[in-house]
């Protein structure tokens, strides 16, 4: 099979490599799309000479299935996260994905659009919930109750989950901040309770005296910071309570300026945390459903041309900061393999 291996610059070669065995616990999937993070040239950038596959967005057909696995048969559409830094990455023809963290496709998304899912919406979904420690969307927070929330990098595809599934828990007031792609955030904000968005691109000053102005008064003991560079966090911090809660999605960094009474925490999927892999086996199904039920929804694409050869590209526009409110995926094989009955 062909396999891409990005290393700094971004630079992209494709190989030629066997197909991967499952493991007990995992599925292997033939790529029909990959979704890709801006983790995905950042690793290479940062760690000294530093060759793999780093993609982790998987949506795909069944190819193969690990001995303990009970959920997914040959066939089957589906979408997995594949375990950071490790081989069976999702920019190959096939890809490995753990069992707990695939999911099926329903019938009313396509490929592309559940390719923008598996990193992005758990890593929200572990940030807010397990992190930060919110209600989840089945015991939301009653009506009239506010629990201000601020998401930092509102646009990303982080960002933009987050508030989704914040909204799903009723968790208003939601304080985004954005840039370009504040039109897109507004339509995922609801006003009347209170939500709104600070534009970034006015300054770190003005950012702070935005944020304040919106909260209005409010306390905010919640962030969630789906930037965590260029000041994001040393921003928050000035406006969140001295003994709030803040997670962050970039883990290796310092952090430097975030008082020791506020509760820091790393969002990150491939951190081995107590109680992960059970909340991801939950959390995909319940996406999933959403999905097939309307009221979830995948974050907005754009397919990169050239499938492989193609992924060289996304990742230099991911890094030039070309993308606002879309995520990269690539085509990578074919549709139309018959699911098993």
């Amino acid at each position: 099979m062909k396999e891409a291996i990005v290393s700094a610059g971004p630079r992209v070669t494709i190989h030629d490599i066997p197909i991967p065995s499952p493991g007990r616990d995992e599925v292997v999937i033939k790529v029909v799309v990959s979704g890709c993070n801006p983790k995905d040239w950042k690793i290479p950038d940062l760690v000294p000479k530093y060759e793999g596959n780093s993609g982790d967005d998987v949506a795909g057909y069944v190819h193969s299935v690990g001995k303990d696995v009970y959920e997914f048969r040959e066939g089957d559409r589906v979408a997995s996260f594949h375990q950071m830094m490790t081989p069976g990455g999702s920019f190959a023809e096939y890809a490995v994905g753990q069992a707990h963290t695939t999911f099926h496709i329903p019938k009313n998304t396509s490929f592309e659009q559940a390719a923008t899912i598996p990193l992005a919406a758990m890593t929200s979904a572990i940030g807010l919930f397990l992190r930060l420690g919110l209600p989840d969307p089945w015991t939301p927070v009653k009506d009239g109750v506010e629990t201000p929330l601020i998401v930092y990098g509102g646009a990303s595809a982080v960002g933009a989950y987050a508030i989704k599934l914040a909204s799903l828990a009723n968790i208003h007031p939601i304080i985004a901040v954005a840039g370009r792609g504040i039109p897109f955030v507004q339509s995922l904000l609801d006003a009347s309770k209170g939500d709104a968005v600070v534009d970034y691109r006015d300054g770190d000053e003005e950012v702070v005296n935005g944020i304040k102005e919106k909260l209005n008064g409010r306390k905010c003991e919640y962030a969630f910071d789906a930037t965590s560079e260029k000041g994001s966090y040393t921003n928050i911090v000035q406006v969140l309570e001295s003994t709030g809660r803040l997670t962050l999605v970039l883990p290796g960094k310092k952090y430097e300026g975030i008082p020791e009474s506020i509760q820091k925490s790393i969002t990150s999927v491939g951190e081995a945390h107590k109680g992960d892999k059970e909340f991801a086996h939950v959390y995909f199904k319940y996406m999933a459903r959403g999905l097939k039920e309307g009221w979830f929804s995948p974050h907005p694409h754009e397919v990169v041309a050239g499938g492989l050869g193609g992924v060289e590209t996304g990742l230099r526009w991911l890094k030039e900061g070309k993308a606002s409110g879309v995520k990269y995926v690539f085509k990578i094989g074919e549709e139309g393999e018959k699911e098993k009955l």
